[in-house]
């Protein structure tokens, strides 16, 4: 059994003292810098690809990618908003205080019509003006993933699409963990 030792003051004395004038710096986190960037830097370079090639809303090819994704567990709640939304917004949403417009679900959907059924709903809402919808995914996973996939894809794919301002998981009321409210850009505000 180990005891802890406690450092009087001067053993800190002399630590400060041989730290100084070196790079240390005392860390005021818990984290690990592990050298990566953060997940969202790449959903940033796809929605900014993505944002670039919008132009063309009637292309067949879809908006969104069809990788590898980062796997989310079936009870995680899930949120992102862009940097400039205002909190109060995210607030309300985050509450369930946005009335939503339209709903999709995507419950037996494979992978690929998930995708492309997600693009469209969103894409039509949004020319309906619609500001915020509900979609449900869903929390199964199948046996060979262990994870909900089409949950962990509707994640990623809401980063990617220009026209998604933020998205939550919904309340308990309206699917909880396994669905999210979706703040769709205005059509005034988009970027055409």
């Amino acid at each position: 059994m180990s005891r802890r030792h406690r450092i009087d003051d001067s053993e800190q004395a002399i630590f400060r003292e041989a730290m100084r004038g070196s790079d240390v710096r005392p860390v005021h986190h818990d984290r690990a810098d592990t050298g990566s960037p953060p997940p969202r830097a790449d959903y940033r370079s796809r929605r900014e690809a993505a944002t670039s090639s919008a132009g063309d809303i009637t292309a067949p090819s879809s908006r969104t990618s069809d990788g590898r994704v980062e796997p989310v567990r079936p009870s995680e709640a899930l949120l992102f908003a862009l940097d400039d939304l205002p909190a109060r917004t995210l607030s309300r949403l985050k509450r369930g205080q946005i009335d939503w417009q339209a709903g999709l679900d995507l419950h037996g959907r494979d992978l690929e019509r998930a995708r492309h059924e997600l693009e469209d709903f969103l894409r039509e809402a949004r020319d309906n003006r619609a500001r915020c919808v509900l979609v449900v995914h869903g929390k199964a996973w199948s046996g060979a993933t262990r994870y909900p996939v089409i949950k962990s894809h509707v994640n990623a794919w809401l980063r990617e699409l220009p026209e998604v301002l933020a998205f939550c998981s919904a309340t308990n009321r309206d699917g909880g963990t396994g669905a999210v409210y979706v703040l769709l850009r205005r059509t005034r505000d988009a970027a055409e």
